[in-house]
């Protein structure tokens, strides 16, 4: 690329982070005041003017400085080559907190509120996707000769407890050898892969006694549990964060909690997330949703040992901190996925 595209490219550099910090439209001048750009404010305008005529700034009112577009902001994003490093520190404090979640809901539930606090924009954390997940650990606890309770763990660190009413009483011996047909028929397996296990183990045991009657009870209750679609829900922090920037949503701001109510167009932002570790920023009409066309989504997937367990990120204007955004959106993802895989 020659100097000159170099150039226009630091003066759209330094556009992009003054109208962030300032909301306020950035005139030559102004650039050439705070930004060492090495040139004259002539050189400055002629920069804009050409900037302007590709589509990357654009002036709000007659008279006023220029603003980035969507074009200009893609062309920022695409070209960082340093995102903010978080401090040893800030990586320790982060970890800390999500550690101290008592289970996957609190774990969760910590990382949308660290990340609404860090990125000060609507965080949104989807729950471990089934498809992804495998059957760690069945306990089977006994509480009445005639009532179980069963707890499903799975690699993604969800915990299911559901209670099985069982038809006739089962001797301690008949409790043991129902815990180790479970089991062998769900442990170590896939989530989807599970439910057909267990069913097949119910058809192949139907007629044979106390034992047999036990085993299909309990199927019927770990088949609902398998297959539930806890994949459809997201977890949000921060939406009053929006608030704070009505006028980036353009008059919108209405749709956009619309949107996020519904959760079905950020579920498909996330359901898009395949890669830890690889973090997405979507702008403006690039979230092929109307009512999302004012927002940038930042977003990546968390997960553990190459398994993705589901997606992550953060929702808010276009005139958004993307450097930072996109450091927090990585480091908070990259501590779930440590923490749950540790579980």
């Amino acid at each position: 690329m020659g100097s000159a595209d170099d150039r226009r490219f630091e003066v759209l550099r330094a556009i992009v982070a003054d109208f962030v910090e300032t909301k306020e439209p950035i005139g030559s001048k102004t650039l050439v005041d705070r930004h060492n750009l090495g040139v004259s404010s002539a050189t400055v305008r002629n920069d804009m003017a050409v900037l302007e005529a590709e589509g990357y700034i654009t002036q709000p009112h007659t008279s006023s400085g220029r603003v980035p577009t969507e074009k200009g902001y893609r062309e920022f994003v695409d070209r960082l080559d340093v995102v903010k490093p978080m401090s040893s520190a800030e990586r320790r404090a982060i970890l800390s907190f999500l550690e101290s979640g008592v289970d996957l809901d609190d774990v969760l539930r910590r990382a949308v509120r660290l990340l609404a606090q860090l990125t000060r924009q609507v965080a949104v954390v989807q729950y471990p996707m089934l498809s992804s997940s495998t059957v760690r650990r069945l306990e089977v606890v006994g509480l009445t000769p005639a009532r179980l309770l069963l707890v499903v763990i799975t690699d993604s660190g969800r915990v299911d407890q559901r209670i099985v009413e069982l038809g006739d009483a089962i001797s301690e011996d008949e409790l043991s050898q129902l815990r180790d047909l479970l089991g062998q028929a769900l442990e170590g397996k896939p989530l989807a892969t599970a439910s057909v296990a267990v069913s097949d183990l119910a058809t192949h045991l139907n007629g044979q006694g106390t034992l047999a009657d036990a085993v299909g009870r309990s199927a019927t209750v770990l088949v609902e549990t398998l297959v539930e679609h806890r994949e459809e829900r997201l977890l949000l922090g921060g939406t009053a964060n929006l608030t704070r920037n009505t006028a980036d949503f353009g008059g919108s701001l209405r749709s956009v909690l619309e949107a996020l109510e519904e959760q079905v167009v950020v579920l498909r932002l996330l359901a898009q997330q395949q890669e830890a570790g690889k973090v997405t920023v979507r702008i403006g009409h690039e979230t092929e949703a109307e009512e999302m066309a004012n927002t940038s989504v930042v977003s990546t997937a968390y997960g553990s040992s190459g398994k993705v367990f589901g997606g992550m990120g953060v929702l808010g204007p276009t005139r958004m901190d993307y450097p930072g955004t996109i450091s927090n959106v990585a480091a908070v993802a990259l501590y779930i996925g440590e923490v749950l895989g540790n579980r």
